[in-house]
């Protein structure tokens, strides 16, 4: 790079370095900036996420509520949130043309429900201010000198920059962060965060695509539970509660190896005793109505049917006919589902890592390394992750922002 200009060099051409590239050439328009990408596409996390539309963020506002919503850096990204939050992200890319819009569930899209309206933002803004973008073109090594970094790529034999910054997302392997362990920096071993769960337990067959709205779920033997949306799918279970619970529960998951007996409460949380004594007012109330006519609870037909044949009771019993044994079998499939979870699946094409730089290790006023002067860290490769929702997305604008503003 330029001898008359600092030069910094960006690892990564997705959310977390295209931000930190745009931030900090807005903050220092002098500054020579360059961004590596390994492979041919840029920003492709940001293409695909929530289905082609990207979940730039969510509508979480308060700063307690909003770090409760990462397993992993709640405490180092309550100062970060406080100088750049979810309200902030709004602000950044609605003044650049980029109308966005809040769905029920709390999570932000741009209102045209494409991810290239984010894409072309990027993209204008870097051009805009001269930011260099290389693609196919992976990092082999960096190289700490007393005048900066040496970077060597598979695109050329080395380039050198005053500063870098490594915005390069997670790795599912702990050697990916060889080119990092080399420069001092110890690395939390990475393991598969947000993912869906597998059954052999077949009780679902043909009701994939059906959901619950308010479910209670916990793993047996642990102390991991969450609730929320549930969905039913052709291998197991998935939704929301799933999703959160894979995030919270990401290392103690791997450690049982995805093994484990899920329970699951269809009914709201609602206590066994509760659900016994509903059934016995429906018995009372519906007479000589089957069990199965409707579903009850707020639970789809045609799974209030499989829940009732999953207990072991006949569905074509009249409520009239059922007996207070048969009540306390259904009031147990209702409230404690066991199902047992042999294998794990990613969400969709949506890869999240729990594991990367110990935070330790870094100084969240200035996303600097505390090992390494000069070298700064933003987004996944950092040992943070959030829950679906947009809380990962948002984590990258925040600490990339953060470098941003201090380089």
């Amino acid at each position: 790079m330029s001898s008359d200009k600092i030069s910094i060099g960006i690892i990564g051409g997705g959310a977390a370095g295209f931000f930190g590239a745009v931030s900090a050439a807005e903050k220092n328009p002098e500054y020579d900036i360059t961004i590596f990408e390994k492979s041919p596409k840029l920003l492709s996390k940001v293409r695909i996420s929530g289905g082609g539309r990207c979940n730039v963020t969510n509508s979480v506002f308060e700063l307690k509520e909003l770090v409760s919503k990462y397993p992993r850096g709640n405490k180092e990204l309550y100062s970060v949130f406080s100088r750049f939050g979810t309200r902030d992200t709004v602000e950044w890319f609605e003044s650049r043309g980029v109308k966005l819009k809040t769905e029920e569930d709390g999570r932000i899209f741009p209102a045209s429900d494409d991810s290239a309206s984010i894409v072309n933002c990027l993209l204008s803004e870097t051009e805009k201010y001269g930011v260099k973008i290389l693609t196919s073109t992976g990092l082999v090594s960096i190289e700490k000198t007393d005048g900066g970094f040496t970077c060597k790529t598979t695109g050329r034999p080395e380039y050198k920059f005053d500063k870098l910054l490594v915005a390069c997302g997670g790795f599912n392997d702990i050697k990916g962060y060889d080119f990092l362990a080399n420069l001092g920096h110890t690395i939390q071993k990475p393991v598969p965060s947000l993912f869906t769960f597998n059954s052999p337990y077949k009780i679902f067959d043909e009701l994939e695509g059906l959901s619950v709205n308010d479910a209670h779920i916990k793993v047996e033997g642990t102390k991991l539970k969450e609730k929320g949306p549930l969905l039913i799918t052709h291998a197991g279970l998935s939704g929301p509660a799933v999703l959160k619970l894979s995030a919270r529960g990401a290392r103690e998951l791997q450690e049982l190896d995805y093994n484990f007996i899920l329970s699951i409460n269809w009914v709201s949380g609602d206590n066994y005793e509760k659900v016994k004594l509903r059934l016995k007012t429906l018995r009372e109330k519906e007479g000589i109505a089957k069990i199965s006519k409707r579903g009850y609870f707020k639970i789809p037909q045609r799974l209030w049917e499989r829940l009732i044949a999953v207990s072991g009771v006949d569905f074509e019993k009249k409520w009239n006919e059922i007996s207070n044994k048969d009540i306390d079998k259904i009031s147990l499939s209702l409230t404690d589902t066991r199902l047992p979870v042999k294998e794990k699946s990613t969400f969709k094409e949506e890869f999240v890592t729990c594991g990367g730089i110990s935070l330790k290790e870094i100084n969240f006023k200035t996303m600097e390394s505390r090992i390494c002067p000069g070298l700064y860290f933003a987004g996944e490769v950092l040992d943070i992750d959030g829950i679906t929702g947009g809380f990962n997305f948002q984590s990258a604008w925040s600490t990339a922002w953060i470098f941003g503003n201090s380089v």
